[in-house]
């Protein structure tokens, strides 16, 4: 058994795509398969249903789930701990973070916390939703950021895992004005001109939410696709350049939006409520994170923008 086949089981488990899996492990899909494949023979089960989409875990898989995460948290962790005896690195606090809140929230919310207590001693590694996930559960970091919804799936064992709120947000429908300042996308959209839509890729938190918003709609909503990015900064520039209709978090277009740049493509109904939390596991961290957990603690939760 290898350990790379666990790391591939787990980020199927979260995927739930052959093909998204493969590329996010940087293999091809025919290899990806046969690794999965070759997991399945060493446990003696079929681990995933693949007769429908998006493929599902069978009940084998389910009691092999949370195996699968101990273990390599169990490993990595003390792959960590060994290799950290030695760094001069040691006290620093290690976070992972997606790129959206790494650019836009995650300097200015350090800073408030540092502002209550010290100047900590941070490293930051920024990565997609998936890779970010699989950064806490490989112990590559000691806390995990990223945006959550409740449609969003995060796969980190309640047994082994917590989280705090740190912040709510609300995802916006924004795009350029007209001449007259109206919205040049303007949602639902028709059948004739529908609305061009900067969509955020399938491995984003964002962008899951927004798609489970509108999986749920009742009526017609006319979007064609012509842009895909993980970066909510990518669509926000693609959107002020005209090419089309994004959400993104408020915060990041509030001054846009305030001087008139972007304007809304649609009224509150079509906003999205998300939350900001940060990740951590249950066991013990190095006294410097505890100490940092426990500034963040006292803090209360900043209210929506």
């Amino acid at each position: 058994m290898e350990i790379r086949w666990l790391e591939d089981f787990l980020s199927l488990v979260d995927t739930r795509n052959f093909s998204r899996s493969a590329e996010a492990r940087y293999t091809t899909q025919p290899a990806f398969s046969r690794r999965i494949k070759s997991l399945e023979e060493w446990v003696g089960a079929t681990l995933f249903d693949r007769t429908s989409q998006p493929i599902h875990l069978t009940a084998a898989g389910e009691r092999f789930r949370p195996v699968a995460v101990d273990v390599l948290r169990r490993l990595y962790q003390g792959r960590d701990e060994a290799r950290s005896a030695g760094e001069a690195t040691l006290g620093a606090i290690r976070f992972a973070a997606t790129h959206s809140l790494s650019l836009t929230f995650f300097p200015a919310w350090l800073r408030s916390i540092e502002v209550r207590s010290h100047n900590f001693n941070i490293r930051l590694d920024s990565n997609q939703f998936s890779d970010c996930v699989q950064s806490l559960l490989r112990g590559d970091c000691h806390f995990m950021m990223t945006h959550t919804h409740s449609s969003v799936e995060i796969n980190l064992p309640a047994a082994h895992f917590e989280s705090k709120l740190i912040a709510t947000e609300v995802l916006v429908p924004v795009t350029l004005p007209d001449s007259a300042g109206h919205p040049i996308d303007k949602l639902p959209g028709t059948a004739e001109e529908p609305v061009h839509y900067l969509a955020y890729a399938e491995t984003s938190a964002i962008g899951r939410a927004v798609d489970h918003m509108l999986g749920g709609r009742t009526e017609p909503v006319h979007l064609t696709r012509v842009f895909v990015s993980h970066l909510a900064a990518v669509l926000k520039s693609m959107s002020r350049e005209g090419r089309g209709m994004a959400w993104l978090p408020l915060g990041t277009v509030a001054d846009d939006l305030a001087t008139g740049i972007l304007v809304r493509a649609g009224g509150d109904e079509w906003t999205i409520p998300v939350e900001i939390r940060l990740y951590r596991p249950r066991e013990p961290l190095p006294p410097v994170a505890e100490e940092f957990w426990r500034v963040l603690e006292d803090m209360t939760p900043p209210a929506a923008p």
